[in-house]
């Protein structure tokens, strides 16, 4: 058996050339790839794994997907599971490696680019600013799968921190309405991208008060995420305070400060 094990693999948020080489490496030596086809450029799979035998897991169930796997890994295949960005966020994976586990097939993760860093990148924004906030929360509306009580919307905005919000484009009235119940207002900066680093990747920029009409114009309904915060101020209103790691005054482990 030639080293079988299945690897569950972060693809990345679309752009082919942004899943990691470790992950490159592994899809072109994979035999079989189960990848999540309504996410996922086919073409990714195309280029890296030409040789695999390839399922779209899209209309597959989590029975289905574990017994390709499975069998790949009975007749010493390598066996590839293919999430969206980094599967650690929102990638089901944990159902799916606990399926494993109950089988005694062995398994290693590979981190991807997650949409939110893809989306910053595309703004050209960083998410944490001195003196604005050292905070980023990841979360979702609840929809047909729930969050926690604590975890509603209207809850983790009172800390105001940045927000990257999945898989709720299609609800953005109710988003913008539970985030004004926390410490953000109408003039707090947004910006909703669709399918980030795609080819027809689509950028929203606006505040809590207009962005949902200005979703709604766009026809943006899905693979789109919300970055709320104060923080993407700044590209248009400059920088209140700055780090001090490049500081020629302040001394770290790595370098003397001068004195002025």
């Amino acid at each position: 058996m030639k080293n079988s094990i299945v690897h569950f693999i972060g693809a990345g948020p679309g752009d082919a050339e942004l899943i990691t080489v470790k992950g490159a490496r592994l899809l072109g030596e994979a035999d079989v790839v189960v990848y999540a086809g309504s996410l996922v450029d086919r073409e990714l799979v195309r280029t890296h794994a030409p040789n695999a035998r390839v399922w779209d897991s899209a209309a597959m169930t989590l029975e289905e997907t574990t017994r390709v796997l499975a069998d790949a890994y009975a007749t010493g295949q390598r066996g590839v599971r293919l999430h969206t960005g980094d599967p650690a966020i929102y990638g089901a994976i944990q159902e799916q490696m606990a399926e494993l586990d109950r089988l005694g097939i062995p398994y290693a993760v590979v981190p991807g680019v997650s949409s939110a860093f893809a989306a910053a990148a595309t703004l050209k924004q960083e998410l944490t600013l001195p003196e604005v906030t050292q905070t980023v929360i990841l979360t979702r509306l609840a929809g047909r799968t729930p969050v926690p009580e604590r975890e509603k919307l209207a809850e983790i905005a009172r800390i105001g921190a940045t927000m990257v919000i999945y898989l709720s484009v299609g609800m953005i009235d109710r988003v913008v309405a539970e985030l004004l119940q926390g410490a953000y207002t109408p003039a707090t900066p947004v910006a909703v991208v669709a399918k980030a680093s795609w080819p027809d990747e689509e950028v929203i920029e606006g505040t809590l008060a207009d962005i949902a009409a200005k979703v709604a114009a766009a026809g943006i309904a899905k693979q789109a995420l919300i970055i709320v915060g104060d923080v993407l101020g700044a590209r248009k209103h400059g920088l209140g305070a700055v780090s001090k790691l490049y500081d020629k005054g302040f001394s770290h482990g790595c370098r003397e400060g001068s004195v002025a």
